[in-house]
Formats: C-alpha cells, structure tokens, sequence
C-alpha cells in the first residue's frame, strides 16, 4: 500500500467566505476559528467569514487567515478520523507552519501568532512599489537561474522565488530586476511572463531583514520534534528535529521554495495519496503536473470535500 502526504497550501488561496460553513458544521473548526480570535485579540474569524477582501488581502492578515482555515479543516478530518495520521506532511511557504501544527511541532496559538508577525515582517521589508514577481511559464529551471544571475550582477537582484511545477517558476527581487529578467526570459523562449499582484518580493535575498526579525520571534516559541516527517521548502527533504525545523522557518521567508522538488521526493519515499488541506485547490493543481499520472491527489476545502473524502475509502 502506498503511502499518504497531506499538503497545506500558501498565501494567494485566500477568500471571503473560507471556512464559515465548516465552522458551523464541525465544532472543532469552530474552536480552531475561536482560538485564533483569542490568540491575535481580534475577529480573524469575521475577516475569514465575512471580509472585507481588500483587508483579507493584506500579507498580515492573509497569513493567519489561510492557517486558521487550513487548521481548521484538518480539527474536522480529525473530528472524523481521530487515529489516522498521514505518513508526510508539507506546505507550500506559509502552508509549512500548517503542516508543523499538523505534525505537532508547533501549537496552534504559537504558530497563528508567529505568522501575523512573519506577514507584517514581510511586508515592511521593502517599501512598497520597490520589489516585485513574476511566474515565469515553460523554462527550464537552470537557464532562468542563469538569467536571474546575470541581472542581479548587474546591480538588479532577482531570484528564483517559487519551483512549483514542471514549466512554472516564480522570479522575486526588486522591481527592474524582476522585469528585466523576465524580459530576457521571454526572449530565450519562456511562453509567458506574468507579474504577480503581491505586496512584495517574497521569497527573495531582499526578505532578508524580515528572516532575522523571525528569528527573533521564534526564539520565543516552543518548537518540539516533530511527530511526523515534515518535508520542509528550504531542502525539500524531511526535517523532524526542534533546532532544524527553526533553521528551515528563518531561512524560507529568503530562500525559494522547492515545491516541485519536494512533491519528487515524496514520489521516491512511496507517497501514492496527496491529500490537499486548506482553501483552494492550487497545490493539487501543481501536484498533477509533478507527480506521476496514476497519483491519487484530493483537496478539502469544506465538511462536503471531507465527506466525499472519508466515503470514498481513501483514508478509513
């Protein structure tokens, strides 16, 4: 039998309305939603339920909005299946604070805490207009990276930000630097270059002063080994002890995430079932480009999801 990994998705699967039916539905995503308003000292769960979206948006809210939902749906599934555990976990950028509370490294309370300070960290990085990124479509990884080199030498840093999937790469830097990149992108081939509607340069060297301030806050939360393999963005390989786990958190808000390479090696490990946890479905959309054809990739959204989900045998 294979083995099963859920995934917890990131910023941008965000929107009004998340989680409000499950909340009334299941009582322990009513709890989840409670104790992040508890936690934070405001309404998130209102946000969540009712908006508005243009406050949802904003990098400091939407971080703890897609965890409390995403942790939400998972207080459901286990509502449903108590002693059922998955074999991996993993989330895409902030979905990795999801899936260390999934794995029980990081408390809830901690971890909705933790990424409100890592949104509004992220945001105050750069001022805004000066960074930017772009997904760049159908380019092989190691001819954009050279790009990306020749640019940021030429005093306009840019990175790789995002490896999501087999011909999607995510660019990340200051403004010139992202729009010259993907200019030369296009010119060697690259079908599209689309620039992304966010507040900054996520996952790029110019993130830096928020890693450090990160690194502050962690030092103040407890971290435990995690009890299952969490497969972590930085490395894209399995991280369960404390001190690793902490490493992996403050280097990622800099370092691209290597999601493609990460769904790969749950590939090798044995991994046959993704199951995606959270609003959305945009990793099970990046999963179907990656894994092979016969891999068996669900996304739980709602109580609805998690029904169809439990009836069809997969996990019971």
């Amino acid at each position: 039998m294979g083995k099963l990994a859920f995934v917890f998705p990131g910023q941008g699967s965000q929107f009004v309305g998340m989680g409000k039916a499950l909340a009334s539905e299941s009582e322990a995503a009513k709890q989840i939603f409670a104790r992040a308003d508890e936690a934070l000292g405001f309404s998130l769960s209102s946000l969540c339920f009712e908006g508005p979206e243009e406050e949802l948006r904003l990098t400091a809210n939407t971080q703890p909005a897609i965890l409390t939902a995403s942790v939400a749906i998972l207080a459901a599934f286990r509502e449903k299946q108590p002693d059922f555990a998955p074999d991996f976990v993993a989330g895409h950028s902030l979905g990795e604070y999801s899936a260390l509370v999934a794995a029980g490294a990081i408390s809830f309370a901690d971890a909705v805490k933790t990424v409100r300070a890592r949104g509004q960290f992220m945001e105050e990085a750069v001022p805004a207009g000066q960074g930017a990124m772009a997904a760049v479509l159908n380019m092989e990884r190691g001819a954009l990276h050279a790009i990306c080199e020749e640019v940021s030498a030429a005093g306009h840093p840019v990175q790789l930000a995002n490896l999501n999937s087999p011909g999607q790469i995510v660019i990340s830097g200051s403004a010139e630097g992202v729009k010259r990149a993907g200019e030369q992108a296009k010119a060697a081939g690259a079908k599209r270059v689309l620039p992304l509607n966010v507040s900054g340069p996520f996952h790029s060297s110019l993130m830096q002063p928020a890693a450090a301030k990160l690194k502050d806050v962690l030092a103040g939360v407890a971290v435990q080994d995690a009890a299952i393999p969490v497969v972590a963005n930085v490395t894209a390989r399995p991280v369960e002890e404390a001190s690793a786990i902490v490493q992996s958190l403050v280097e990622q808000v800099s370092a691209p995430v290597l999601w493609e390479d990460s769904v790969q090696w749950m590939v090798e490990a044995g991994v046959t079932t993704f199951v995606e946890i959270g609003p959305g479905k945009v990793l099970a959309g990046l999963i179907k480009k990656t894994a092979p054809a016969d891999t068996a990739i669900y996304s739980v959204q709602d109580m609805e999801s998690l029904v169809e989900l439990l009836n069809g045998g997969v996990v019971c």
